[in-house]
């Protein structure tokens, strides 16, 4: 057969090939061993089937989720997700697309959280040079124009959860958040806050530390061993957040939920089966990250999408308080 018909079968053509002939080319293929020369392809395509998705933290089942959503939609598409690490670094970030670009994937996802300020300076020009080379760039959140950006309403789910938990009896609170100028983050300390202090609530404090397990344990630590009257509650803006604000809560020798509540926000797995059950918004993080692949794939997407709505889930972290 003709080696066009041959190129067709082995890479991935939306081309139509008899089903006798496609038979045959991947069974000579099977027999010498041969797979595609994917650097080739870029070159000759000017991308690649390859999907990048930059995370800050695979630990955190947060991203596990998100990139389950991502994955779904590539295995769709017939496209390979790889995933790199940015450790909340802006710079690494910078220095991570810097060299995906070299690699010419079809689209690149960024998944962690947007900084504003100078430590993100470099992003914007490395992300308009990926663009420009044929490769799709897609921004969890606010993104600068010419980029396209799949958006959670995280103002509007953590004014929505604070309110639920002034309806719960709850008249004081305190927020722990990551630094300023980490876009979700912020947008969530807004949002509570607003929503808290609609009707007469009282944010006690706003402590700044980090999105991790150990900046929640950290903080609440500090902050208990102060003065937090019974009947707090303490928001930690992720729910790995306040699974640490829960177990500095208890090591405290004090109670989750009737003494201190605890609210977080993502409704990760974990935060279902732990003892009491974590109050939280829920972000449909699957959908998310399939939305995002369709963002980097689509030709027809719509940019003007409504962001996911996010909806407050209560459980025996926050009891109503009589």
């Amino acid at each position: 057969m003709s080696l066009a018909t041959a190129s067709r079968v082995l890479n991935g053509s939306t081309r139509k090939v008899a089903d006798s002939y496609r038979v045959k080319v991947e069974a000579a293929a099977a027999q010498l061993g041969y797979t595609a020369n994917l650097s080739a392809q870029a070159t000759a395509r000017g991308t690649s089937a390859v999907v990048a998705l930059l995370v800050a933290d695979i630990a955190d089942p947060y991203f596990g989720q998100l990139a389950s959503g991502v994955a779904r939609g590539a295995d769709e598409a017939g496209l390979v997700v790889t995933i790199a690490i940015t450790e909340r670094d802006p710079q690494r970030e910078v220095s991570l697309v810097r060299a995906l670009r070299g690699q010419r994937p079809r689209g690149l996802i960024l998944a962690a959280s947007r900084t504003t300020g100078p430590d993100a300076v470099g992003l914007d020009p490395e992300l308009e040079a990926f663009q420009s080379m044929g490769g799709q760039v897609v921004m969890l959140g606010p993104a600068p124009t010419g980029i396209r950006s799949v958006a959670v309403d995280n103002v509007g789910g953590a004014r929505a959860l604070a309110t639920r938990l002034r309806d719960l009896g709850y008249d004081e609170a305190i927020i722990i958040g990551a630094r300023e100028g980490i876009q979700t983050s912020d947008d969530r300390i807004d949002g509570f806050t607003r929503g808290f202090t609609a009707d007469g609530g009282r944010i006690r404090d706003v402590v700044r530390c980090g999105f991790t397990r150990d900046a929640g344990y950290d903080a609440t630590e500090t902050l208990l061993a102060g003065e937090v009257p019974t009947g707090t509650v303490i928001f930690g803006i992720s729910d790995v957040v306040a699974i640490g604000v829960m177990s500095a809560v208890r090591d405290a020798g004090r109670e989750v939920g009737t003494d201190i509540a605890v609210a977080g926000f993502d409704d990760i797995a974990t935060g279902r089966d732990i003892r009491p059950g974590l109050t939280t918004a829920h972000v449909p993080l699957d959908e998310l990250g399939y939305r995002a692949l369709h963002a980097t794939t689509d030709d027809d997407w719509d940019p003007e999408q409504p962001a996911l709505p996010v909806e407050p889930v209560v459980r025996g972290s926050t009891p109503p308080r009589v």
